[in-house]
């Protein structure tokens, strides 16, 4: 028998103490169970109340053998019993009171402590004086009655709101664990009147003794069971707290990456909507520039036209020499206007980018870059040569122009190299100068780099790869690369001039 008790009290305190570990765990998570705060308490009432257990199991022998314990011994027992009770009743009242303060809430703890101890020690005194046998019997007994019980009962009940707060938020597997634990501490709440017998009422007739010699095993056993019950009931809402946290984390997660994805979408969404933006200013750009060309090819360049036809009249009814003279000077500033407007209207629209393509408009701009730039430029063409879309053929264009004229105002050289590489794949333009250079590596659009940035925008509105490379001393290479999916063939430009002018004259019947 002996050998079984001390294997219950064993039992007793292994589970509360095991009960402290998980909460003590609980805490350190995202608490579900109740919070950090209140579940720290219960941490602590599990690890005191399991010691003493050990230690009423280590002082079972020495009763046992009849030895007279030291007073200081017995103090501390007792004391341990009502400091593990005292944690018990913190947490009680952090859970059933969450709106105190926390000031408010441990004034109120302490006086309670102050209370129950001063009336312990002053009964138990009042008791020592009188011909009690064993009066440290008696402040174990006061201890339970007016702390065990009422703490053990008000965790109980805080078990009970934790449970009903699980039925509402439709948790039914942690209501029926929260209530299995709430009816566990409640139970071991009234297993606590059931104290040492002493010479007083009520112990003197409702005391361990009593229950012994009715049931014919000790209180303890009871007791064990119940702090079973407890620990397995906390550490089973601790596991389904787990996978509910588990679930919110993914939901989370789910949540983020969701949000993430709607962000990456609208990025998408304004970076095409930039492309596309650009691409229309490109060719409003590059439309206006052909409006300008022709109106200055069939206006002003008839106008010119015209005026050296009137001179050439001119000249035929006059016979004076000197009028004559000033008549071959205007023609002579007629030539000038109408090469100068010649090459205005190169520069805003090649004629050959329209009508033969991209090569020859290289070529031309390969001469121009002879005569105006003094550049020596070497083009090369590979591949079977054909047409593309429209703007992918501006962009290409545009982007070899911008970059000879940097050629011929920053690189300190006046030889460049241009080569065009068409394949199933692809279209490839590289633009080559052995220059000064400058470091691309440090930033891709140096001072002054406008210029280089607009080809990058121009070459990724129309769905091309931009690469500048470029070293101080060792020159520069440009290449741009458009994928097949861009390079489709002209439409035929009647149908092109069709579609325009039915276009156009739907915009003039609105």
């Amino acid at each position: 028998m002996q050998i079984n008790v001390t294997l219950i009290f064993f039992v007793y305190g292994l589970a509360f103490f095991s009960m402290g570990v998980v909460m003590l765990l609980e805490s350190g998570r995202s608490p579900i169970l109740a919070d950090a705060l209140a579940l720290l308490p219960l941490a602590l009432f599990g690890f005191i109340h399991g010691i003493h257990e050990w230690f009423e199991m280590a002082l079972m022998d020495q009763t046992i053998l009849d030895i007279q314990l030291p007073i200081p011994i017995n103090w501390s027992r007792i004391s341990i019993l009502a400091i593990s009770f005292i944690f018990l009743f913190i947490f009680s009242l952090r859970v059933l009171r969450p709106e105190m303060t926390r000031s408010s809430l441990e004034t109120i703890i302490l006086i309670t402590i102050v209370l129950v101890f001063a009336g312990i020690i002053i009964i138990s005194t009042m008791f020592s004086q009188n011909s009690h046998a064993d009066w440290f019997s008696h402040v174990d007994a006061l201890t339970r009655y007016f702390l065990a019980v009422p703490a053990a009962c008000l965790a109980g009940l805080a078990f009970f709101r934790k449970g009903a707060a699980a039925r509402e938020a439709t948790q039914n597997r942690q209501k029926n664990v929260l209530w299995l634990v709430a009816f566990g501490f409640i139970g071991y709440g009234l297993t606590q009147t059931f104290v040492p017998a002493t010479d007083s009422f009520p112990s003197n007739i409702w005391n361990s003794a009593t229950f012994l010699e009715i049931t014919g095993f000790p209180i303890q056993v009871i007791r064990a069971l119940l702090a079973v019950i407890i620990t397995v009931g906390l550490l089973r809402v601790s596991q389904l707290n787990a996978t509910e946290r588990q679930k919110q984390l993914i939901q989370s997660e789910k949540a983020r990456l969701e949000a993430l994805e709607r962000v990456r979408t609208e990025l998408e969404s304004k970076e095409n909507l930039r492309r596309e933006l650009l691409r229309r200013t490109v060719i409003a750009q590059e439309e206006e520039r052909t409006r300008v060309a022709r109106e200055l090819h069939d206006e002003t360049s008839q106008l010119l036209a015209a005026i050296s036809l009137q001179l050439e009249s001119l000249r035929n009814v006059s016979h004076t020499t000197e009028i004559n003279k000033q008549i071959d000077e205007l023609q002579v500033l007629r030539r000038r206007i109408s090469e100068g407007i010649y090459r205005l209207m190169h520069d805003l629209r090649p004629a050959q980018l329209d009508d033969i393509g991209l090569t020859a408009a290289l070529s031309s701009l390969v001469d121009d870059s002879r005569k105006h730039m003094g550049l020596t430029v070497d083009l090369q063409v590979k591949g079977q040569e054909k047409r593309l879309d429209p703007f992918v053929e501006t962009v290409l264009f545009r982007v070899a122009q911008e970059a000879l004229t940097n050629v011929a105002r920053h690189a300190g050289v006046t030889q460049a190299f241009i080569m065009v590489f068409y394949s199933p794949e692809r279209v490839e333009l590289i633009v080559k100068d052995e220059g000064r250079g400058f470091s691309a590596n440090r930033h891709p659009f140096p001072h002054h780099g406008w210029g280089l940035a607009g080809m990058n925008e121009r070459v990724e509105a129309a769905g091309g790869n931009f690469h500048l490379q470029s070293s101080p001393g060792n020159g520069t290479i440009i290449t741009v690369i458009v994928p097949k999916d861009k390079i489709l063939v002209l439409r035929n430009r009647e149908e092109r001039i069709d579609e325009e002018q039915v276009t156009s004259n739907s915009s003039n019947k609105r």
